[in-house]
């Protein structure tokens, strides 16, 4: 299945006046902690929330008129932006989710209009229902990461941090199904073909890593994890996003939950944001140790903010948090 900038722009045109142009913004500390100009693009400024709207709005404004409705599956953010584009152009939405996303998620997306199900402990499992909705209620399934007008949707991003700053040196992009990171990175690369653009998921359940290091799409036990907008597999039959990620991203990197806990709180207290888990990956490599001397300037993804805030309370006051059968343990920001 081709791929091209071409879908990215045509996919701008779509998009224009409901989900884009975020701020692209620096963050003087981590400059100061890596030496190099660092750069936040902020997608928690979405009206959802989270950069899946750019794809979720594209893929719905380019499906058929007779289409009766749409379901997907998602672990929060993706189910968000279908239900917001859905309701944008008047159509019934289901969303299919399974136990393991947060409460939080599940109400922002009923809150939306849309109708959600829950069920299973994995992503697959949401898949099947989604895929039991296209075949029992007639519903469009829309992927969230495996799917042309989707990914387009998501590589806008990267189309805009580049017209911003021509001379970014990296991107750090947070990976799960690998829509954003592939989109993203397409459109990078097409733009400047030297520009270095490095994928970075949660060390437990990271699917994409997994399969790009097996040179195959494989399945991972998925985990209750601070970063849970990454969870979930890439499904074994993946068309596009699979070969993309392994095609143009340079590498990918694994961060710890303690990694990743200590960079929501830098994120926070240092650049005042409140951010999800998944949104601080490309931090959390750089101030572990497990990036450096990337070419700058480097340009990270704030990918969302719909996170569980009594969670989010706790990490900021340094406390321990569990998740399943996992203790994170906690400490003050700046001792």
């Amino acid at each position: 299945m081709a791929f091209a900038l071409s879908d990215i722009l045509a996919a701008r045109q779509t998009i224009a006046g409901v989900a884009d142009d975020t701020p692209f913004v620096p963050s003087p500390f981590m400059t100061r902690e890596t030496g190099s100009e660092f750069l936040l693009k902020l997608e928690n400024m979405q009206p959802i929330g989270a950069f899946k709207l750019r794809g979720a709005v594209n893929a719905v404004m380019n499906l058929a008129d007779d289409v009766r409705g749409v379901t997907c599956c998602s672990t929060g953010n993706h189910g968000r932006g279908v239900a917001y584009a859905a309701a944008h152009r008047g159509l019934r939405a289901v969303i299919c989710m399974s136990n393991l996303v947060p409460q939080a998620k599940v109400d922002g997306i009923r809150a939306l209009g849309a109708e959600v199900r829950t069920c299973g402990r994995s992503q697959d499992d949401a898949l099947a229902e989604s895929l039991k909705l296209v075949e029992t209620e007639g519903l469009v399934e829309i992927s969230p990461f495996d799917d042309p007008y989707v990914i387009a949707g998501q590589g806008t991003i990267g189309l805009e941090m580049l017209l911003a700053r021509p001379d970014l040196g990296t991107i750090l992009v947070p990976l799960s199904g690998g829509g954003l990171a592939a989109g993203v990175a397409v459109a990078a690369k097409a733009i400047n073909p030297a520009i270095k653009v490095i994928g970075i998921s949660m060390d437990r359940g990271a699917a994409m890593h997994a399969s790009i290091a097996e040179g195959r799409p494989v399945e991972v036990e998925e985990v209750a994890s601070l970063a849970d907008s990454l969870g979930g597999g890439i499904g074994m039959n993946n068309k596009l996003s699979f070969a993309l990620c392994r095609d143009y991203l340079d590498e990918t990197v694994l961060v710890t939950e303690e990694e990743i806990y200590h960079a929501m709180q830098v994120l926070f207290y240092e650049d005042r944001i409140v951010a999800e888990g998944a949104c601080v990956v490309g931090i959390a490599a750089l101030l572990s140790g497990k990036l450096s001397g990337l070419p700058g300037p480097v340009g990270t993804i704030i990918t969302g903010r719909n996170l569980d805030m009594g969670m989010f309370h706790r990490i900021m006051a340094g406390e321990d948090i569990r998740l399943g059968d996992t203790l994170v343990k906690g400490r003050a920001y700046g001792t």
